[in-house]
């Protein structure tokens, strides 16, 4: 029972620590509203454990033996956070706050924990440290635990912009906390390549 105990701890500890995909959930739930905030965090989640499971059952050799693949995902993911950073610093706050807009989709979600090098470590060390001798039983409940642990870790991001919303009443509120997010957002992505 201990040893699920700590795959749920090192699974908060890694979840819901501030990264890319909590910037953006935050940001989507102040923007577009809880729920629509919660598409980004299922897909996230989702993406997330797939992540996970393919490098319990392999993936990470296949990193080991070519490492420049390793590099590629780190800029692709580098990337696509400065491309949210400036659709983000862009955008003109016009919609109103709570409205169904454009906000992110699922896929959005997923593909952004593909491209974040935060979810590589995560799931290389946790699998490194609680799944090391690639045991099935063992990889499939690490990947249940952190599915759960990462949605409601996310879900408090996204339900924290939510609540952000009361005070992003104008264009010009939703710009200056926009521009914020993006900062943000570009210091993460500049601390993955420093």
């Amino acid at each position: 029972m201990s040893l699920l105990i700590s795959m749920a701890a090192f699974a908060l500890a890694s979840s819901i620590t501030p990264g890319p995909v909590n910037i953006v959930a935050l940001s989507a739930g102040a923007r577009y509203g809880f729920w629509p905030g919660m598409r980004h965090v299922l897909g996230a989640t989702l993406g997330f454990t797939l992540l996970l499971l393919l490098i319990g059952f392999g993936l990470h050799e296949t990193l080991q033996q070519w490492p420049f693949l390793t590099r590629i995902i780190q800029w692709a993911g580098v990337a696509f956070l400065l491309y949210m950073a400036f659709r983000l610093a862009t955008d003109s706050g016009r919609l109103s706050v709570g409205e169904q807009g454009s906000g992110p989709s699922m896929l959005q979600g997923a593909i952004m924990q593909w491209l974040n090098p935060k979810a590589w470590l995560a799931s290389i060390a946790g699998m490194g440290v609680f799944v090391a001798n690639g045991e099935a039983l063992l990889i499939w409940q690490f990947a249940a635990i952190y599915c759960v642990v990462c949605y409601l870790s996310l879900g408090c991001w996204a339900f924290a912009g939510s609540f952000l919303s009361h005070y992003l009443r104008s264009a010009a509120r939703v710009r200056v906390f926009n521009r914020i997010m993006a900062l943000l957002l570009v210091g993460c992505a500049l601390y993955l390549v420093i």
